[in-house]
């Protein structure tokens, strides 16, 4: 069954312990500019420094040569780094803020149905409409993923549990179960659904444009700025419903806002690249190992360690089945599944 972690994070902290947290956000900020250096060099044909900067900056040449390089950094290795960053970030985010408000350590966003909503979204407009280009359709994955999670919400808000982070658990098991065996009944009655399908549940942060992921950033800042605001109150209602009604959370509110951040964060990521199993679960238990329980840092890391991880993953599948890809939400699965594994086993060596 789930589990309820109730921690207990500390208000301030030692300046150096400050001053730890402030050099580590700087070393991840680091890495991640790293990456995506590499990610602009890194693919079925590599780069050197001096033919990514071409690419980058200089004017057009009549060159076939340099006006190749061009195109190549430009419309296709700039936007699936760009999309690997704020989709990871946006997965990091909610990730932490959805074990937070459920005080579920191995709770995901796929709990409040936004990837099954998603993908119901997808396999339906296909079946419907016949779309054939992921353009087409993702902004149906964006509405499929806002209004699971609305629903979602709304289940758990209702009756003798209201608000309880069990009830919302259970509310979204409930509603991805069913999402799920929709999506599959329709992938089967048509074989373009369930062509798309194929290619949509893998993850992947390639073959989108700036023309999706510019408005999908716009979501996903706006998500960014309620977790900003919902991060102190966050830190109270992990002392339990009780404190922090004491000493003044209005919870309803609270809980409000925060799923609406997790809920676009989750969706717009999703709907531009698919879903991506275990990143937010993975990154939200890292960042608390490196900043303990304190929201107000664990969530900016998990934001990093998300954009990194997925970065890295896409990379990775660049180069390990050369010239052909792997997606990058089949190589996040294959480091996920293993960490999932380890945590079960360090709960159980705990608890033994």
């Amino acid at each position: 069954m789930f589990t309820t972690e109730v921690e207990r994070p500390v208000p301030g902290g030692t300046s150096d312990t400050r001053r730890r947290r402030v050099v580590g956000l700087g070393v991840l900020a680091a890495a991640l500019v790293i990456a995506a250096a590499m990610s602009l060099a890194v693919g079925a044909r590599a780069l050197s420094p001096g033919e990514v900067w071409h690419g980058l900056f200089a004017d057009p040449e009549p060159d076939q040569k340099l006006t190749e390089i061009r195109l190549i950094v430009q419309t296709v290795r700039v936007p699936r780094t760009v999309l690997a960053i704020v989709a990871g970030l946006a997965l990091g985010v909610g990730g932490a803020l959805i074990q937070g408000y459920t005080r579920n350590p191995i709770a995901d966003t796929g709990l409040l149905g936004v990837n099954a909503g998603a993908s119901f979204a997808v396999v339906s407009v296909i079946a419907l409409f016949g779309f054939a280009d992921p353009l087409q359709y993702v902004w149906f994955a964006f509405v499929g993923a806002g209004i699971a999670g609305v629903v979602v919400f709304g289940l758990a808000s209702i009756g003798r549990g209201a608000g309880n982070p069990l009830t919302l658990a259970l509310a979204g098991q409930g509603v991805t179960v069913f999402l799920a065996a929709m999506t599959t009944a329709v992938a089967l009655s048509d074989q373009k659904s369930l062509n798309a399908l194929r290619f949509w549940n893998a993850g992947s942060v390639a073959g989108v444009g700036f023309d999706v992921i510019g408005p999908v950033s716009g979501f996903i800042a706006v998500g960014l700025v309620l977790a900003l605001i919902v991060l102190p109150a966050l830190n109270l209602l992990n002392l339990g419903d009780d404190v922090a009604r004491g000493l003044g959370v209005n919870i309803a509110v609270s809980r409000t806002i925060g799923i609406v951040a997790i809920t676009l964060l989750a969706g717009a990521a999703t709907a531009a690249s698919g879903p991506i199993a275990f990143l937010g679960l993975m990154v939200a238990h890292v960042a608390r190992y490196l900043t303990g329980p304190d929201y107000r840092w664990l969530v900016p890391y998990a934001g990093l360690l998300g954009a990194g991880v997925l970065l890295v993953c896409d990379i990775v599948g660049r180069l390990v089945v050369r010239p052909a890809e792997l997606e990058s939400g089949v190589v996040v699965a294959l480091l996920g599944a293993p960490f999932f594994a380890i945590l079960v086993w360090r709960g159980k060596f705990r608890n033994a």
